[in-house]
């Protein structure tokens, strides 16, 4: 294998042209090899402008490829990181990881046979001060609860309209594996959904266990007027209270950082990271447990 990692895209739409590609293609460590979209000219849009190929097949792309970065809807990314993992290729995943715990298993059993990498883009997670705030925390300790509240406006704007798995899926699965991944880093492990509830309009608001003793309380949705949008985490307990705020680095830059870890693993043979796929099974399991919180009632 060449020190560049060459990378197949798999997905056309905004984040995969916006983020994945021009991050591939301008990181030192990586290049952007193939693209496959289920529509020929999308993919040819996305790979033109860096000369990477498009692919026919994503059994095409898997033949020409070191690392797999996945820019498509949940189910559509379980079926093919599956293969993906099974045929010695890298991963770059989206989030939520697949549609059902069932699928997720089938993705992280693959990747643990083959021994290959695999990282969640939990974009958040690789900002530095994301890191720097977590890094504290843990070293303080003592934190007794906390709270996230994640509002915007994503499902009124144009840019989503043909996304139909976030339209239908709302915002538990687009933002939601974000913001759990956050109160879990934070607080510790999420052990348990005590309460979920989504009104009519798409407004989840969850209160949630973890190891340890603490709970928190999520609110999110993405079908709310707000601008600019609202992130907040906050944490509190014996040393006092914590705040994430607005974001600094942007997606770019977190992707960055991502690739620049995903490389590290690779060449060093590493597999184990905070962000790796039992991450990403971990919040799915997170994910249908709030689900299954919300129909005991309904």
């Amino acid at each position: 294998m060449d020190d560049v990692l060459r990378v197949g895209l798999v997905g056309a739409g905004p984040w995969a042209r916006d983020v994945h590609a021009p991050g591939i293609a301008d990181h030192p460590g990586t290049r952007l090899a193939a693209v496959w979209a289920r529509r020929a000219e999308a993919a040819r849009a996305v790979a033109e402008p860096y000369g990477a190929e498009v692919s026919s097949t994503p059994d095409d792309l898997l033949s020409t490829v070191d690392v797999v970065a996945f820019a498509v809807p949940p189910s559509v990314q379980a079926e093919v990181a599956e293969r993906a993992a099974l045929a010695g290729k890298h991963l770059i995943l989206e989030k939520p990881l697949a549609s059902t715990v069932d699928e997720a298993e089938r993705v992280a059993g693959a990747v643990a046979t083959s021994g290959v990498a695999a990282l969640m883009m939990l974009t958040r997670r690789y900002a530095p001060e994301t890191r720097e705030l977590l890094t504290e925390l843990h070293r303080l300790g003592g934190w007794r609860g906390g709270s996230a509240v994640w509002l915007a406006d994503a499902l009124l704007a144009e840019r989503n309209a043909n996304s139909r798995w976030r339209h239908e899926q709302g915002a538990l699965a687009d933002v939601g594996p974000h913001v759990l991944d956050l109160m879990d880093a934070a607080l510790g492990e999420i052990t348990e959904v005590l309460a979920a509830h989504r009104s009519e309009d798409g407004l989840w608001q969850v209160l949630l266990a973890h190891r340890g003793g603490a709970t928190s309380t999520v609110t999110m949705s993405l079908s709310l007027p707000v601008r600019p949008t609202v992130n907040e985490l906050t944490v509190f307990g014996a040393h006092g209270y914590r705040a994430l705020g607005a974001r600094t680095s942007t997606a770019a830059d977190c992707f960055a950082a991502l690739l620049d870890d995903l490389v590290a693993m690779v060449h060093s043979g590493t597999v184990t990271h905070e962000c790796d796929v039992r991450r990403g099974l971990h919040l799915q399991r997170v994910l249908a447990a709030i689900r299954a919180e919300l129909d005991k009632h309904h």
